[in-house]
């Protein structure tokens, strides 16, 4: 013992000596650990349905997210104890974003797009939660507004049998048959970027449908278009050099701008990924199996061409009240062309874009271009903010009516667009609504009476049964 006892002394010095150092290297691999799950969470967009815009702070819940089956607001993801996720375990944030379960076991909704981040791996997500737990500020704030979805949804247990059916994904592994690029094209795109989660058709019970996952799907009054390498219906026709500038700015000259959703996506996520992430994202699009719409014949960009009606409207109509303005192209005049111009072509700088040669107004469905004039377009990129303002309730241009939107797109349409494409007051009137109801929100008013119908039905037999027993007995008796 005499002799051990230096020697352990000795040793503990040693150890003493290297801890600083120790440490340090401790210190200097988490701090990476953190910085990389914070370009996951980049990636992932965790921001946009976690923070309010403008107003709220990083990730501390509250934002509404509008759904066909009522409003779902986002949870406190902070490392907050009290009201975020400071108590969970890695296993226990594992689950949340796999699995759509939370801590205390019940139900996410999928508006958190769990289904996809089940193919998350399990490396980033250990670096997420890494993120999460030690680079986030911890808020110690519930958000002001809590989801409340009618019956029957608001029973979240009923999400473990949507679970089984469309939340089983596994943890993504490369195909060692593609390249490293296309890979992380693929990853970004079906794992960390849900895009399926916009750019897929949904079934009855809302879960995506059975067709191909990018072939385009309807996103409230808007519609997220096939991203398939079909030329004609996808981006087949893009370079990937435009595919990538998109991603970043927005817009492509000649192609088409974000809104909606995908003008969030770029804020919060796409601009913001490195150059390497975005040409994996365009190459992979590029890949992906072409799929056709048999009703289209040219691409939705390929349509229209610079005209003007205006020398005719001036010289025949009053245009010293709104209220004078009749006819779509009157309509177009007094207030699209100050800044699409007279002609369709847009601004110099094209921050007012073409009408024609663009997306929005060259589809075969008049969602995109519905929405745009509703709801309008604000996208923030680096320093640059882009705006076009809406027409709909609240308007600090001027809040048009149904009818008046519909004449104005279909003038829009039929001089620099798809003259195909149609579009009705009714048509409007549903975009106002938030879009087409899918099959389960058309039924669930219906939901409470047919239980109600069901249950009285069961009593009725069950009375009739018991008076018809009591009846024989007396007979016997």
């Amino acid at each position: 013992m005499k002799i051990a006892l230096p020697l352990v002394l000795f040793a503990a010095g040693l150890v003493a000596l290297g801890l600083p150092g120790f440490a340090y290297a401790q210190s200097d691999d988490i701090d990476a650990l953190v910085k990389k799950g914070q370009a996951i969470a980049t990636a992932a967009d965790c921001m946009a349905c976690h923070t309010v815009p403008k107003t709220g702070k990083p990730y501390t819940g509250g934002y509404g997210i509008v759904s066909p089956l009522g409003t779902i607001y986002s949870s406190n993801i902070t490392p907050s104890w009290q009201y975020g996720i400071g108590d969970y375990s890695e296993a226990d944030f594992e689950r949340a974003v796999r699995k759509g379960i939370r801590k205390d076991g019940s139900h996410l909704y999928p508006a958190m797009p769990y289904d996809a981040y089940g193919a998350i791996t399990d490396t980033d997500l250990h670096a997420l939660y890494a993120y999460f737990m030690r680079g986030v500020q911890p808020v110690d704030e519930a958000p002001k507004d809590y989801t409340a979805l009618p019956f029957p949804f608001n029973m979240r247990i009923s999400m473990a049998g949507w679970n089984l059916l469309f939340a089983n994904r596994k943890p993504f592994t490369p195909d060692p048959a593609r390249s490293e690029e296309i890979n992380r094209g693929a990853y970004l795109v079906g794992a960390l970027g849900h895009c399926a989660s916009c750019h897929a058709s949904r079934n009855i019970l809302m879960g995506q449908g059975a067709g191909a996952p990018l072939a385009g799907g309807e996103v409230g009054p808007w519609y997220a278009p096939n991203i398939t390498s079909d030329p004609i219906s996808g981006i087949g026709g893009w370079t990937e050099n435009e595919l990538e500038q998109y991603f970043r700015t927005g817009k492509v000259e000649g192609k088409g701008q974000a809104a909606g959703g995908m003008a969030e996506a770029i804020d919060n996520s796409l601009q913001h990924l490195p150059d390497s992430d975005l040409k994996a994202l365009a190459a992979y699009l590029k890949s992906t199996t072409p799929v056709r719409d048999p009703a289209e014949a040219k691409p939705r960009y390929a349509f229209g061409k610079p005209t003007s009606g205006e020398a005719e409207i001036r010289g025949f109509f009053q245009q010293t009240a709104h209220d004078s303005l009749k006819t779509g192209a009157e309509l177009y005049s007094g207030f699209c062309a100050s800044c699409h111009q007279p002609d369709g072509a847009g601004s110099a700088n094209q921050a007012y874009p073409s009408l024609f040669h663009n997306t929005a107004t060259g589809a075969a469905s008049p969602a995109n271009l519905i929405a745009t004039i509703l709801y309008g377009v604000q996208r923030d990129v680096g320093d640059h903010a882009i705006l076009m303002p809406g027409f709909s309730k609240g308007s600090f241009v001027a809040e048009l009516t149904d009818e008046q939107i519909a004449d104005i797109a279909n003038y829009v349409l039929t001089t620099y667009g798809n003259p195909d494409t149609k579009v009705t007051p009714q048509d409007v009137a549903s975009a106002r609504r938030g879009g087409p109801m899918p099959f389960l929100a058309r039924v669930q008013p219906y939901v409470l009476p047919a239980l109600a119908v069901a249950g009285g039905t069961v009593v009725l037999v069950f009375a009739v049964i018991i008076a018809t027993r009591q009846t024989r007995r007396k007979s016997l008796a």
